[in-house]
């Protein structure tokens, strides 16, 4: 019997997407198919990030792809952004995290918080990966508590000395420009800090078991100087950072979609052929039990998030409804990667096939950008009006 319904689509969610965001979603999805996929697993066992794929990123249009034309960028909605990050992480997490942390978490500042000069000086060369970036708000000791900051700014004349360590930061070591959170008298500010000034270091971090196939970095600033023409002008406080994890996580709610449709499909193609006691796995009524709920988690997830989108470009979209999206969509992808490996049996373990990797990959997604008991608790207070954190 011949499937009527797409299994990676069961609600046929892409009729609900514009002529444009189809597009948007079939251009990224062939270059990962074509680009991605054939060396995505070497890069992985290699503790390599593909950085070649960066020119072609950048001429598709995917960094910083939601920023106005006038800055050298798509001016795409925000539902397109997140196709973006749906066909990335079916490639790998670590090649979302990069986009990620260039366009949500570095131009989006300088977007929302710098001035036209740094606007002009930036956006342009990002969005064409002449200029990467790294995002410095992650202490050693903070995790989850981020005004728990001990990287400090004190003014000196016309310029500022900062002095801190910064740890987890995707892309550190690629990077040109970080943008860094420090306390001042004033409050935390944000630094646009050049990587080759002064006294500034990115250490990568090795022997990691996720994220493989990203740069992750810990950065250390001993005395830098930065005019202050390099401070973002615009935005005083947490709520700086915190805007730009809320763009950022809005594309995670996105991401892990991708990475489940990638390990649903291929378990379904792997039990079809793979033959035990002389029928296909896929004639067992436990094997059609875990393709079914993956099928249905999958799906809440895209209605999730393409809700989410809406909203988004409404100018409707609230930090809770991100959390909710977060926690749920990680947590599902995160589960079903773990089922398709262990229904892949022991070729499950290889990154021959890419449960393995997707489910080592999550491990990291849950947790950065707020875990998944923050995301929780963030639900909770929205409903009872108590902060329990």
């Amino acid at each position: 019997m011949a499937a009527r319904l797409n299994p990676l689509d069961l609600y046929d969610v892409r009729s609900l997407l514009s002529d444009e965001e189809r597009m948007v979603q079939d251009t990224v999805g062939r270059f990962v198919d074509e680009r991605v996929l054939p060396i995505i697993g070497d890069c992985f066992d290699q503790g390599r990030f593909p950085g070649e794929l960066i020119p072609e990123i950048a001429s598709l249009g995917l960094l910083g792809a939601t920023i106005p034309e006038k800055y050298g960028c798509a001016g795409m909605n925000g539902v397109s952004y997140g196709l973006i990050c749906q066909e990335l992480e079916r490639g790998d997490s670590g090649l979302r995290s990069f986009a990620s942390v260039q366009s949500s978490l570095c131009m989006y500042p300088i977007y929302a918080y710098g001035n036209e000069e740094q606007k002009m000086q930036y956006l342009p060369k990002m969005a064409a990966g002449e200029i990467i970036g790294c995002f410095g708000l992650t202490e050693p000791h903070g995790g989850s508590d981020p005004a728990n900051m001990k990287t400090n700014a004190k003014k000196d004349g016309g310029d500022w000395i900062i002095n801190g360590a910064k740890m987890w930061i995707t892309n550190g070591n690629l990077a040109h420009i970080a943008i860094v959170w420090a306390q001042t008298d004033d409050g935390i500010q944000g630094f646009i800090v050049p990587t080759d000034s002064k006294g500034f270091t990115a250490q990568e971090v090795h022997k990691k078991m996720s994220l493989r196939a990203s740069v992750t970095s810990a950065l250390f600033l001993d005395n830098v100087r930065v005019p202050d023409a390099q401070r973002l002008p615009n935005v005083k406080g947490l709520k700086g950072p915190l805007g730009c994890l809320t763009q950022a996580r809005y594309g995670i709610t996105w991401g892990p979609i991708g990475a489940a449709q990638a390990c649903l499909k291929e378990v379904i193609d792997y039990t079809q052929e793979r033959v035990l006691f002389g029928r296909p796995l896929a004639a067992n009524q436990a094997i059609q039990l875990k393709l079914a709920d993956m099928a249905r988690r999958i799906t809440t997830a895209q209605l999730l998030s393409l809700q989410l989108g809406r909203l988004k470009d409404a100018g409707k979209m609230e930090p809770t409804q991100v959390s909710l999206a977060k926690w749920n969509n990680v947590r599902m992808a995160l589960d079903i990667a773990r089922d398709c490996r262990d229904m892949l049996g022991g070729a499950g373990i290889t990154v021959e096939h890419s449960a393995i990797r997707h489910a080592l990959n999550l491990e990291s997604v849950i947790t950065y950008e707020g875990t998944e008991t923050v995301h929780q608790l963030v639900v909770g207070r929205e409903l009872t009006g108590i902060n329990a954190f």
